[in-house]
């Protein structure tokens, strides 16, 4: 599977450094292994999965800790995204790919780093979600301090 940026649509959209086959596959309830292509445009990504094939928007995807840190522009472009629904807030699957990230830590520092980004985006996520990720920040950092 690849993620390839498309020549006639450079520049690619400044959220594109959060675009990752995890969070595609959780946003359309698909495997990672089922994606195919990933097609960067300008202003939508191309997701070509086994018996799917998807246009989504760079403001649906959550920000991730091995890109740079969200800046204003990135909340101004989520927030227009985001006006459009009933919550105004990121959408329900943001809560998972971090609960699944906050799972996938390996170290303590490497859960603290996601525990700092999601510091940096709380505004953009719900209460309800932001107390279910700190009871989970907490289970998980618990179990690696009594594993290390």
């Amino acid at each position: 599977m690849m993620i390839t940026p498309q020549q006639e649509s450079e520049p690619v959209n400044p959220l594109a450094r959060f675009v990752t086959p995890e969070a595609i596959a959780l946003l359309l309830n698909i495997k990672v292994e089922q994606i195919k292509d990933i097609r960067l445009w300008r202003y939508v990504i191309l997701v070509i999965a086994q018996g799917k094939t998807r246009f989504v928007s760079y403001a649906d995807l959550p920000p991730i800790i091995e890109a740079e840190p969200p800046k204003t522009q990135d909340f101004l472009c989520w927030r227009k995204r985001w006006k459009k629904s009933e919550s105004k807030k990121a959408p329900d699957f943001w809560f998972k790919f971090y609960q699944q990230k906050f799972m996938e830590a390996v170290c303590v520092a490497q859960l603290h780093t996601w525990g700092q980004l999601i510091g940096l985006i709380k505004s953009a996520l719900s209460q309800t979600d932001i107390e279910s990720l700190r009871s989970d920040y907490l289970q998980v950092k618990q179990t690696l301090v009594l594993v290390s």
